[in-house]
């Protein structure tokens, strides 16, 4: 039982708990950004820095954020406030950041079901690929239907907690996931024309693109992508059980995630590179270019379903535990109950999921401002809270549990929560300066990109 009355339980299997993490690890900064970035980062270079990042930057920041949220077995602001009760605003900025972040996610995420429904019915996206995916998204009405169908559902799960039936749904989507990722990307290396050019961009690395625009973005796409920062593993630390090994759990999250991610990579890259492509197109890639790589070649409408139903699994795996940050700390925090947090918190987001969703449609004339050290721009909804929660407040998240783990809570009481009290290891010299130096040096470079500091 927690401090507040409320049962907290427990993951029902280390796999369990290793498929809940890593869903919400995979989602759409794996599949639908990931790709286009490495691309745009140089291929191979840019996947050899992310991978070095996801070592030295993610890992350390999974294992404080696990080690926190088991110690205190609660929610993500009163996890902190168990530790030192000054510290609780960290867990609010992690809430905030979150509940900013599905606001457009959620949005993303229902364009990504339509097209997977799209396939199902019909594959038929019309001769104009753009066209069909503009009118879509600058709709008034279709796009917030499939963000609320989306919404709905994740919500209705998580009334039953995320360690009962979102586990349960979890540990079957998760392992199809990955098989659908796969088996794409067998189709679009060995029945793809031209492809293996496309492979040799995405793997071999040319160290003369590197820059720190690229370092930066790479860094960036693994906050997002691993999700450090966001409250995530705090959240899902507190059910897992003393016994379990927080070192090796949070290898195996970081693998899992940038596992898809590759393989994502695998699937899209040589696919654009054969189809003779606009890699350029960004955050549309996976709409445009990847429809209509698909119609013109065999077995496109099937391999289209698997990809995805692939992306709309990682969606829903990711938005079970985003929506659980709030609600449990709705739930906890501020003593609500189970029901009760789950509708207001669904509220919060589904008011936000139409703002954005209008946005790109009769909203897109609103222009919010963007200071940096080149003068004041200005972005749209979407952009605007993008920029505002990837490049600011993740990497901000990040720096303060850095500090507090090394200043607050101090190594000796981190160590004894993170190995078990000396059964699984200790904390070495290497980890003390990855939380000291390595990781807050990342998220200045991040943050100082963004306000334009460092080209």
């Amino acid at each position: 039982m927690s401090e507040n009355g409320n049962q907290s339980r427990e993951w029902s299997s280390r796999f369990g708990y290793i498929m809940v993490a890593a869903g919400a690890a995979i989602g759409l900064g794996n599949i639908w950004k990931f790709p286009y970035l490495a691309y745009q980062g140089g291929g191979g270079v840019f996947l050899v820095v992310y991978i070095l990042i996801v070592a030295v930057m993610a890992h350390p920041m999974v294992e404080m954020e696990t080690a926190i949220g088991r110690h205190s077995a609660s929610d993500t602001v009163t996890c902190f406030e168990r530790i030192n009760k000054k510290w609780g605003f960290v867990g609010w900025l992690a809430n905030i950041c979150t509940l900013l972040i599905n606001m457009y996610y959620v949005v993303v995420g229902g364009w990504v079901l339509k097209y997977a429904f799209q396939y199902i019915i019909s594959g038929d996206f019309g001769s104009d690929k753009q066209a069909y995916f503009t009118d879509f998204t600058t709709s008034t009405v279709e796009p917030i239907i499939w963000a609320m169908i989306l919404l709905v559902f994740v919500s209705v799960l998580l009334l039953f907690g995320i360690t009962n039936l979102v586990e349960k749904v979890t540990k079957i989507i998760m392992p199809i996931l990955f098989l659908f990722l796969i088996i794409c990307g067998i189709w679009a290396i060995f029945v793809t024309d031209n492809a293996i050019e496309g492979l040799k961009y995405y793997l071999l690395p040319d160290f003369s693109k590197f820059s720190f625009t690229v370092f930066s973005q790479a860094a960036t796409q693994v906050l997002f992508s691993v999700g450090i920062g966001w409250g995530i593993y705090e959240t899902l630390g507190a059910n897992i059980p003393k016994k379990n090994n927080l070192k090796s759990d949070a290898i195996l999250v970081s693998i899992c995630d940038t596992g898809a991610a590759i393989l994502a990579g695998f699937v899209i890259i040589p696919s654009a590179f054969a189809g003779g492509v606009d890699m350029q197109s960004g955050p549309s890639l996976i709409f445009l270019v990847m429809t209509g790589i698909f119609s013109k070649l065999p077995g496109g409408r099937l391999i289209g379903i698997c990809f995805f139903l692939a992306i709309v699994f990682a969606v829903i795996s990711s938005l079970f535990t985003f929506f659980e940050i709030s609600i449990r700390t709705f739930e906890d925090n501020l003593k609500m109950g189970r029901i009760k947090a789950t509708l207001i918190i669904s509220l919060i987001i589904g008011t936000g999921n139409i703002i954005v969703s209008l946005g790109f449609g009769v909203l897109s004339g609103i222009k919010l401002p963007w200071l940096d050290a080149s003068g004041i721009s200005y972005l749209g909804l979407y952009d605007w809270l993008d920029t505002f929660t990837g490049y600011i407040l993740l990497p901000l998240g990040c720096l303060l549990v850095c500090l507090f783990v090394s200043k607050v809570w101090g190594f000796e009481e981190y160590e004894k929560e993170l190995t078990s009290n000396g059964k699984f290891g200790r904390i070495t010299l290497y980890d003390k300066i990855l939380t000291y130096i390595v990781v807050p040096v990342f998220m200045v470079i991040i943050i100082l990109n963004v306000f334009g500091f460092i080209r």
